[in-house]
């Protein structure tokens, strides 16, 4: 009798144990996706103090927080496409060069974009009732996290943002806020590999508790 309470413990022991590796295994390798901002974004050929609608430069800023603790994250080259509403090809691109960033750190990075076929003119007749024209911002690119000594597979990034631009060529926040999230929609697939690993712990759970 005495033997079997002792195997039991063991077998209690063994489980716990395990169940806790596993659970602090799991915290020390889930990521989370950087947050992407944009800053800045600036259009002369739509500010109408300067009247030069020769000028095709866009000029945009982005803001890149890596809120994981202990994992940094290696950026592919980010690539921007800006587009008008009811548009189905972007007005202008850009391009932010690869780059590391360290756990918990801010990054700023500036970007030009040029278009070669774009009639700035139109673009700017084409405004809202209080002289603002909308643009989407996507961001792709594909990042990378550094855990440890060792760098995970690429994981492909693509969030965006609505965009509103003024009669002075700068962009307009309806929120009132430094910076505009580019944000995704939900990942289907990762919330079914997320509750699926909450199963897994709850079973886990279940088991320890029969056990007592």
């Amino acid at each position: 009798m005495a033997e079997s309470g002792g195997c039991c413990r063991c077998c209690f022991s063994f489980i716990f144990t395990l169940g806790l590796t596993a659970l602090f295994m799991w915290l020390s390798l889930r990521t989370s996706k950087p947050t992407c901002k944009v800053r800045s974004l600036y259009i002369p050929a739509l500010n109408k103090t300067l009247n030069d609608t020769t000028n095709k430069t866009l000029y945009v800023t982005l803001r890149l927080e890596n809120g994981n603790k202990d994992k940094g994250i290696y950026y592919d080259a980010i690539n921007l496409n800006f587009t008008l509403p009811n548009a189905t090809k972007p007005i202008a691109t850009a391009v932010v060069s690869s780059f590391y960033q360290g756990h918990q750190k801010k990054a700023t990075k500036a970007a030009v974009g040029e278009p070669k076929e774009l009639n700035w003119t139109a673009v700017s007749h084409a405004t809202y009732s209080n002289g603002t024209v909308h643009f989407r911002v996507d961001l792709v690119t594909a990042v990378r996290f550094k855990i440890m000594f060792w760098r995970t597979k690429r994981r492909r990034l693509m969030v965006r943002a609505d965009v509103v631009v003024n009669d002075s060529g700068g962009y307009v926040n309806p929120k009132n806020k430094k910076d505009i999230k580019l944000s995704a929609a939900p990942d289907h697939q990762m919330i079914k590999c997320l509750l699926g690993q909450v199963g897994v712990f709850a079973n886990l759970l279940v088991l320890i508790l029969l056990n007592l």
